[in-house]
């Protein structure tokens, strides 16, 4: 009597963890382009290595799925086509598949781009933000947070920080700064990391080169005509700052 007991409560705890079909509504990051950035290295080496694309946001309810990176954002049709796996169409110009493996969102490769990993964000995701808000709110802490002492230039021995939201305090009279992760900027810089300081009412493009604990921002010297594609090389370094 005891053992068939102990056998419909095993039947029933058995019942109890049906698992539940898997759910990626909402928003992935590519984190893997932030953690190889965040070790120090060169920024756009570090997001080509992963594959350029930056977010997903993701809606199973209304079948919609969007892509973006940084620069463009596609949007696409969702249709799951395995337990796991799904399926993004852009209106008949191209596919991607999308597979869950535990707590990861891959996207496959393919002939534009290698496979590409995509995680939950750790914050909560920027509302009403565009052009890979929550990724570069993601970026611009792993990549640029916590202190820096400038070692050469204006200022030296001053503290720099900065900030997640884009703000930035300690390095002259700039409060904002944004870094060039795609679209025409990067063209203009030639493969140069270029990041912009300036303030609220207007700024300028600056060249730096990342090195581990050391940053670089250098003049950003136009090589075009002034009514030419701007083109951008390297100048004299303006400052030099190392991470505390």
């Amino acid at each position: 009597m005891h053992k068939l007991l102990l056998l419909s409560l095993a039947l029933l705890g058995g019942c109890a963890q049906t698992t539940q079909p898997a759910d990626i509504s909402g928003l992935w990051i590519n984190q893997a382009a932030i953690d190889t950035a965040a070790q120090g290295r060169p920024l756009l080496r570090s997001l080509s290595a992963n594959g350029m694309n930056l977010e997903w946001n993701i809606d199973t309810q209304t079948g919609k799925a969007q892509l973006n990176n940084g620069f463009e954002v596609g949007d696409g049709q969702l249709l799951q086509t395995a337990p796991g796996i799904w399926t993004v169409d852009y209106n008949g110009h191209g596919t991607d598949e999308l597979r869950l493996n535990g707590k990861q969102l891959i996207q496959q490769a393919s002939k534009t781009y290698p496979s590409q990993v995509f995680e939950r964000p750790t914050q909560p995701a920027v509302v009403g933000g565009q052009w890979a808000a929550t990724f570069r709110q993601a970026l611009y802490s792993a990549y640029m947070g916590g202190q820096w002492k400038i070692i050469e230039g204006q200022g030296a021995g001053n503290l720099v920080a900065f900030r997640a939201d884009g703000s930035v305090s300690g390095l002259g009279d700039n409060s904002r700064y944004d870094l060039c992760l795609a679209g025409d900027c990067t063209s203009q810089g030639a493969g140069n990391d270029i990041i912009y300081l300036g303030s609220s009412d207007a700024g300028d493009s600056w060249i730096f080169v990342r090195s581990g604990k050391q940053l670089e921002i250098l003049e950003a010297i136009n090589l075009s005509k002034a009514d030419e594609i701007p083109l951008l090389t390297p100048g004299p370094r303006q400052w030099l700052l190392e991470k505390q």
